[in-house]
Parts: C-alpha cells; structure tokens; sequence
C-alpha cells in the first residue's frame, strides 16, 4: 500500500508520497534520483500510469534533506521518468510540509529551504489564517544557453531559444506556428514539443556547465506575450505555466532586455493559471551569465489516497495511450 497526499498548483497536479516505500538511498538529491530510477521505479509508474494516474501526472518522492541546511528533499517524478527541477511540486511540496506540520508555521512568514535536484531552493510561504495563501521559490541560477537556434519543425524552419531554469527549456513564440494558446489546440503543441525538442537535440548536445546530469531539453515553452503553454517529459502539457520554466523564460527576457529588473512578470499558463515572477539578482555559470528569479504560487489540497496493486491484477503496474 503506498500512500500519498495530492494537490494542484494552478491547476497541475502534484501527488506527494507520504508513506509504504523504503527511504531514498544516496548524499546528493541526485544520488538519490539515480536510486529512485533503479530501485522505485515501479512506484513512479503505478503513481503515474493508468488506471490510478494518466499521461499527464506529476509527483514526488519525499526525501531527507542533503545536510542541516534544508528541511526535506524531493526527487520530482513524471510520466518518462526523473526531472531536475520542478516548480509547481515546490510550492505543492511546501505547502504540504506546512499543512502536515512537518515545518511549523510560527509566524505570518514561514521560510522553508527544499534540496531538489538543481540545487537548493529557498522559499517562502505566506500565512493567512492558518493556512498557506502562497509559496514563492529563489530558484538556482538561469541562464540563456542559446539563442537564435533554427530547427525545421512543424513542416518549417524556426528560430528559437534554450534557456535553463533548473531544466533546459527551448522558447519559441507560439505564431511562429500560427497556434493561438488555446486548450483546444494542445494535440498540436504536444506534437510540435515532442518535434522541437528532437530537432534541438540532433542539432546541439544540451548540457549544464557544471552539472554533467543536468543535460537535454525537458521542455518546450510556446509563448504569446505573458501566456505560455508548456510541454515537457514525453507529451506532458503543463496546466500551470511552470515554474522552472518561467524562470528560463526570465532570463531569455532579461538578456534581450524585454522585461525591466524588478519589474513582474504574470506568467499565465493555457487554462489561465498565474505565476508571480520577477529577475531579483544577478550570477554567473561558468562563462555564462545567469539571473536569480523568484516564482510565487498557490498549490491547494486535492486528496488522500491508498494504492494497492493486486497480485492477480492483469493490467499491473498500469498503461498510457498516449
């Protein structure tokens, strides 16, 4: 029986594993990603695949923190396996942690720092009468890998953008495509994200300066003005506009000078969920210079649940039709 607790962050599912595994073995978050994907993937899968999930499920494995330093961890998972950064399970993950009273909520602002696999997150969470209103994350620095990229996707040539916020994201506006952000054109968009990031991937190797396991486009961000649809793992559509790449898409902004420091971006996802987001600081990676964000979100209670997998069960660990 493995038990979990389930919340939305503007609408994306977050399912958080709160019990009936063995802990997560390993240092580093990414020993222990590398663990999870050797040991507990059937776990990921009986979460993630059909009938107790579907192609679109989000989670994480609750972990112990790296060092005193932190106060949990997490190793995000989806419906291809293991992602590097996750900002909508970050806010989910905190406000469980509040609501759980694993972190105790003393005062109308509740700093809680989170080791993820990108690095290690500070955030915020903002108290309203005992509950968490919001959480807003300090992510790890992002940067701009590439810009001006031309892949052929789509039956056309595109320009485009890889930029990094925790995960590699390319950024191409949505017109390029003539596709308006609209939910009823999402088939679509998983089809030109599933083909971008292909193109991308034989054209560059995408690789973190300083991290060797950080490589390869996660996601693609179509954007139109402050809106922005998302697809990410294999055919995953982000219900929120996502938070890691929110931040990838404010250091793109913040290089080509479109958005003033400080200044906040309302990034609004393809059902109309928001993010608050804004450039606060400046960095370096390696030769590359990179920007400190801030993401502020709200993620909400969905459920509890106990799942079980019967011996005699012959769909088993589950399936995806798409």
């Amino acid at each position: 029986m493995v038990s979990t607790v389930d919340y939305h962050t503007a609408g994306e599912p977050f399912r958080i594993v709160s019990g009936g595994i063995p802990s997560l073995r390993g240092r580093t978050i990414l020993e222990k990603r590398r663990y999870a994907l050797d040991h507990l993937d059937d776990i990921r899968q009986l979460l993630v695949f059909e009938p107790r999930g579907h192609a679109d499920m989000y989670g994480g494995f609750v972990t112990e923190p790296e060092d005193g330093g932190a106060q949990l961890g997490v190793v995000f998972f989806h419906n291809a396996g293991y992602s590097t950064a996750c900002g909508h399970g970050t806010i989910a993950l905190v406000t469980w942690a509040i609501d759980a009273a694993i972190v105790p909520a003393t005062d109308r602002l509740v700093e809680v720092v989170v080791d993820v696999p990108s690095g290690r997150l500070k955030t915020v969470a903002t108290m309203q009468d005992g509950r968490v209103r919001s959480v807003r994350f300090r992510n790890v620095p992002s940067f701009v890998l590439l810009d001006g990229l031309t892949v052929t996707a789509g039956g056309r040539q595109t320009e485009l953008a890889v930029a990094f916020g925790g995960a590699f994201y390319a950024i191409v506006p949505a017109d390029r495509f003539e596709l308006p952000i609209e939910p009823a054109f999402v088939p679509r968009f998983i089809e030109l994200g599933r083909e971008i990031k292909a193109a991308v991937e034989a054209e560059r190797e995408i690789v973190h300066p300083l991290e060797a396991e950080l490589t390869g486009i996660y996601g693609v961000i179509f954007t139109a003005e402050n809106r922005n649809v998302t697809v990410f793992a294999d055919g995953e559509v982000d219900r929120s506009p996502c938070g890691s790449g929110t931040s990838a898409r404010l250091a793109l902004l913040d290089q080509r000078g479109e958005l003033a420091r400080g200044a906040t971006l309302m990034h609004e996802s393809i059902i109309g969920g928001r993010f608050a987001s804004s450039v606060v600081g400046e960095a370096r990676v390696a030769d590359y210079p990179a920007v400190i964000t801030e993401v502020e979100g709200s993620a909400h209670l969905t459920g509890y649940h106990q799942f079980v997998l019967e011996a005699d069960d012959p769909i088993g660990l589950g399936f995806l039709i798409r």
